[in-house]
């Protein structure tokens, strides 16, 4: 059986990647191997390298930088016996996602506050200020 050949422009498509991307991606060193060409130059591509692009697709999504994904990519084509040092990339950018899914959390609980304030303002018919809580009735002491 012989292996999938992709051109770039069916690499763009199928990671979302502009063909101008992909060749960035290739010049800072991000792919995992060799980019190899076809005998009229072209360059082409296996499944197996888009697979990797959206791997780091998602890396960028997350907040990797190029330089951490341009290393991770030289630890995978330099092949085994680094798998240590691969997995504390990931572990270090573990933490960060889960910091930044923290930050998240929180700035989400601030806008539903927010979206509660004003769903009770408007529920009361717009009246008074949104960000002011009812205050409760004055109760009277019995005489």
């Amino acid at each position: 059986m012989r292996a999938e050949v992709l051109h770039i422009g069916e690499v763009a498509r199928r990671t979302g990647l502009s063909v101008h991307a992909l060749r960035l991606y290739e010049r800072a060193g991000l792919l995992a191997g060799e980019v190899r060409r076809d005998e009229t130059g072209r360059r082409v591509y296996s499944t197996w390298d888009v697979e990797w692009l959206g791997n780091c697709v998602k890396f960028r999504a997350s907040g990797m930088p190029l330089a951490t994904i341009s290393r991770l990519a030289r630890l995978v084509r330099e092949g085994s016996g680094n798998e240590a040092e691969r997995l504390e990339v990931l572990r270090e950018h573990r933490r960060h996602v889960i910091a930044q899914l923290a930050q998240l959390q929180d700035c989400l609980d601030l806008i539903d506050g927010k979206v509660a304030a004003y769903e009770r303002h408007l529920a009361a018919d717009g009246t008074g200020e949104p960000w002011q809580q009812p205050m409760p009735d004055a109760v009277t002491p019995a005489p």
